[in-house]
């Protein structure tokens, strides 16, 4: 047994890389990995983690908190509203049968009332970061089952969240009814509070803290942790806060360079998170567990996707598009992980329980990886079958995604032009800067503005680059030109015109090998203008007066345009 937690963090480290490389060759996510690597690492074989235990749990409960802050970020109210009831219904059906029946299946088996009740629950939910990773991996996220997928996650979070408070602020001893009103005016209070805060308190705070990349990221995990603290405070939970956190700064221009900034810090954590959990499986207790852990695993990965086809079809989705959403939802979730850690804290769940529900996520995730990454394939496999029970009486059309012919990345001195030329043409366009007063500007004036760093791999992800027709760099730096055009030429299938942008020519023939159609040089473009005048112009003062007059408007135009409006 290793005493020491940083050799103990050494060797996980290591262990869990070593796995990872043999999950990855099968094509499996990583949490798997993880989960093996904290049964191997666990009590019943090396013992690496068991002295250092408590520190751990403080890393766990780390990685709890940044993941659910990260949840809050992308819970996105306006595009629940957007999918519409069908998501509404699908969710909380889906949510009710899996709970139900699990809890009769788990009674059936000998589990005691508040054990099964536990149990049932944290299998209702499907696994929000595996889904959207293979569905990103498909390049499906903007179809139509994958943006009602998204949907139907979205409000299995929010059932989840409203789980976690009642269970952090339902005591024992409490009658519901005394539980439901303390809850209703703590709630209150904190909503105002938190209101107050993310309302007048935070968009200047954000304006002035965006100018720089670091103090963005040190003063978003400060608004986290202090966030989730207060909340704490009022006996919701860390976990409740950190999502509360999150929500208040996901409506901020600057959400989606926060996002990319801590999902790295959160990843770190997360992992340890379940490193811990796999750590609590039991090797022991497997003649106990693996008839009901098989029954269970069949049931989420027949169950879920069966009842989600029945609901989507009965709101008129296509076999199709209902099969595919089915299929998502067939693996057990990390809020199911999450549930199950705060039950354990307050001695309500056991380790068996921990175990049983860790054999289902390592079962379901593994089967469900391939249901997702061969949907198509299944659902021409079953279509024979499938018509026997019905066939579509319309088919669904893919809804329009935000997308532009022109993306100009950033608006400082050349850009500038390029987009008030862009205001007066018939093409639409999109703004990257990282100049907070830029954004607020741009989007002062309706113009459609993001703020991040285009360096930021994480950041190009969620940027709407994939149908425009031309992509025109101004930034100086050589290096993040290359990243980005390499990107682009990755993940854009419809191989848009690149324009870069260089102040000098040693680097020139870098950005052509990345794949950059032109390189605009401003000192050479400046040099061809001046010379153009030279030869086609009379030198005399009225010529020179008209251009230093066209000047002086060009630069009153500038300035103005970066005035808020």
């Amino acid at each position: 047994m290793v005493d020491n937690i940083f050799l103990q963090i050494s060797v996980l480290l290591g262990l869990t890389v070593s796995i990872a490389f043999v999950i990855r060759l099968l094509r499996q996510p990583l949490m798997i990995a993880y989960i093996i690597a904290g049964i191997i690492a666990g009590p019943l074989f090396l013992n690496v983690i068991s002295s250092g235990h408590g520190s751990f749990d403080a890393f766990a409960e780390l990685g709890v908190v940044l993941l659910l802050f990260v949840v809050g970020l992308s819970l996105n109210f306006s595009y629940i509203k957007k999918v519409g009831r069908v998501a509404m219904i699908a969710g909380v059906g889906q949510v009710l049968f899996t709970a139900t029946f699990g809890w009769l299946i788990l009674n059936a088996l000998g589990f005691s009332g508040i054990h099964s009740l536990y149990l049932a629950v944290a299998m209702t939910f499907s696994s929000t970061i595996i889904i959207i990773k293979l569905l990103s991996d498909k390049k499906d996220l903007e179809t139509v089952y994958g943006r009602y997928t998204i949907g139907l996650l979205l409000v299995q979070d929010l059932i989840a969240i409203f789980i976690m408070i009642m269970i952090k602020t339902t005591g024992l001893g409490d009658s519901l009814v005394t539980s439901i009103s303390s809850l209703f005016i703590k709630g209150v209070i904190v909503a105002s509070i938190v209101y107050f805060l993310a309302k007048v308190v935070l968009p200047p705070l954000l304006n002035r803290v965006a100018k720089s990349a670091e103090f963005l990221f040190l003063f978003t995990v400060a608004w986290c942790f202090g966030i989730a603290s207060l909340v704490h405070w009022f006996g919701f939970g860390l976990e409740i806060g950190a999502v509360i956190a999150g929500i208040s700064l996901g409506s901020s221009p600057y959400s989606l360079e926060i996002s990319s900034r801590i999902k790295p810090l959160r990843d770190f954590f997360i992992v340890i998170f379940f490193i811990i959990l796999g750590s609590q499986l039991g090797v022991a207790n497997i003649p106990d567990i693996i008839v009901p852990g098989l029954i269970l695993s069949a049931f989420i990965l027949i169950g879920n996707p069966l009842i989600l086809y029945i609901l989507f079809r009965l709101t008129k989705f296509t076999r199709r598009n209902s099969l595919l959403i089915g299929s998502t939802a067939a693996q057990v979730s990390e809020f199911g992980f999450i549930l199950l850690f705060t039950g354990q804290q307050a001695g309500i769940v056991s380790t068996n329980d921990i175990t049983i529900f860790t054999m289902v996520a390592l079962i379901t995730i593994f089967i469900s990886s391939y249901t997702i990454s061969y949907n198509e394939k299944l659902y021409k496999v079953l279509k024979p079958i499938l018509s026997i029970f019905g066939k579509d009486s319309r088919q669904q059309k893919e809804d329009k995604e935000k997308t532009y012919d022109v993306i100009v990345i950033g608006y400082h001195r050349i850009g500038w032009k390029i987009c008030e030329t862009l205001v007066n043409s018939k093409k639409t366009f999109a703004v990257v800067d990282y100049n907070p007063e830029v954004i607020k500007s741009l989007k002062g004036r309706g113009i459609h503005a993001y703020f991040g760093d285009v360096a930021d791999v994480e950041f190009l992800n969620e940027l709407p680059l994939k149908k425009a027709k031309l992509i025109i760099s101004t930034i100086p730096e050589a290096d993040d030109q290359i990243t980005l055009i390499r990107h682009i030429r990755k993940e854009n299938k419809q191989k848009p015109y690149i324009i870069g942008n260089l102040f000098h020519s040693a680097q020139v023939e870098d950005l052509y090998a990345a794949g950059a159609d032109y390189v605009m040089m401003p000192h050479l473009l400046g040099g061809h203008w001046i010379a153009d005048i030279v030869t086609k112009k009379p030198w005399t003062k009225r010529t020179f007066g008209t251009l230093k007059r066209e000047q002086k408007k060009e630069m009153t135009l500038r300035f103005s345009t970066q005035q808020n409006k």
